[in-house]
């Protein structure tokens, strides 16, 4: 999923009429709307990272790490709901210093250790500052979630000033994010809905915290195959590649830029 739509003028009208009303609010609009854009732009610089090693291990390694690479970034409304909740003070700074998740990006890997080394390789970037790091894969949660979540800082520069910039990255396999995403539907369900259906709810969560450890053999099982397939294949698997350079020169050359 791309980033969710942030010229929301109806979204920062309200915010506006909110902060005239509601005196412990100190969000200016237009900074708001600043911080959003920083925010958006950290995105960018972290999903162009991905892109990057990613290309170069298909490139390099003939293996491409990353089957998937989406972002989201917080509503100003789901901000704010987040930030009173967690009772953090209503302002811009309060945002930038103690919220660490406005700004997301999920990477979804083919194999457990494609999850450690596209983390380590991109936690090797010099201008990536590793903030918090939680591996939810060798420590589930009770619900039976797994991945890996990094909080880093990444730099962005704007017209007048270089700021540095938290993003959140959830790194887990493809068989965590197809479980993840059956379970976020029921999380997200109406409370209405949930309270009408507790015997049921509770039936359900157990059932996905099974499937959720056989996910994880599946995951495990996949892992040992893969390996297995490239001792088979060995390292005169490169040499087999079918490419003929002098055709690549020519398809090259005939592209009008």
């Amino acid at each position: 999923m791309e980033p969710e739509a942030l010229h929301n003028h109806d979204e920062i009208l309200a915010l506006s009429t909110i902060a005239q009303v509601t005196p412990e609010i100190s969000l200016d609009v237009r900074e708001l709307m600043t911080l959003m854009q920083e925010y958006r732009a950290a995105i960018r610089e972290v999903k162009t990272k991905f892109e990057i090693l990613d290309e170069d291990a298909r490139t390099r390694m003939l293996h491409s790490p990353i089957h998937q690479i989406s972002a989201r970034l917080k509503t100003p409304t789901s901000l704010i709901e987040k930030i009173r909740r967690k009772n953090i003070p209503l302002t811009i700074a309060g945002i930038r210093e103690q919220v660490y998740d406005v700004a997301g990006v999920r990477v979804v890997c083919h194999y457990l250790s494609d999850v450690e080394a596209v983390a380590e390789e991109f936690l090797r970037q010099d201008d990536v500052q590793l903030v918090d790091r939680r591996d939810y894969i060798a420590n589930p949660k009770e619900s039976g979630y797994r991945s890996l979540h990094i909080i880093v800082k990444v730099p962005v520069f704007l017209n007048d000033m270089r700021r540095l910039v938290n993003v959140e990255v959830q790194i887990r396999t493809i068989a965590m994010d197809f479980w993840a995403s059956l379970e976020h539907r029921l999380r997200y369900k109406n409370q209405s809905v949930l309270d009408a259906n507790k015997a049921e709810i509770k039936k359900i969560r157990a059932r996905l915290v099974s499937c959720a450890d056989q996910i994880a053999s599946i995951d495990q099982a996949m892992q040992q195959i893969q390996i297995e397939i490239d001792k088979l294949s060995g390292p005169e698997a490169n040499d087999s590649l079918d490419f003929d350079a002098e055709e690549f020169i020519r398809r090259f050359s005939s592209i009008r830029m």
